[in-house]
């Protein structure tokens, strides 16, 4: 099984909704920062897989859900708590940005 979900917009309420906590990475292949991030974000699908969905939206390929959470800015990280938004980080930071704010939810 794959740590980290890619994520398409048709599954992504259902899956957001089944799980306890959620971090979507919003990024696109062309994306330097994005890539960089890509790496920290399998690491962490990993370390969290039983307690949290570490999933990925290709926002050019999910324009809609992109528009949906109002990212302008890529690489931007939402965090959901029952499909519902409670934090974010936009731009690539270090792997204990979004393990504090993982670690706190849940």
């Amino acid at each position: 099984m794959m740590a980290v979900k890619h994520v398409k917009t048709a599954e992504f309420d259902a899956l957001t909704e089944a799980a306890p906590l959620a971090m979507v990475d919003f990024w696109a292949p062309w994306c330097g920062p994005c890539r960089m991030l890509g790496p920290v974000m399998e690491d962490l699908g990993t370390q969290y897989e039983d307690k949290a969905l570490v999933a990925k939206v290709n926002v050019d390929e999910e324009p809609d859900l992109a528009r949906r959470f109002g990212v302008m800015n890529i690489p931007t990280v939402v965090f959901l708590k029952q499909g519902r938004e409670f934090d974010r980080k936009v731009g690539a930071f270090p792997p204990a940005a979004y393990t504090e704010v993982l670690d706190k939810a849940l």
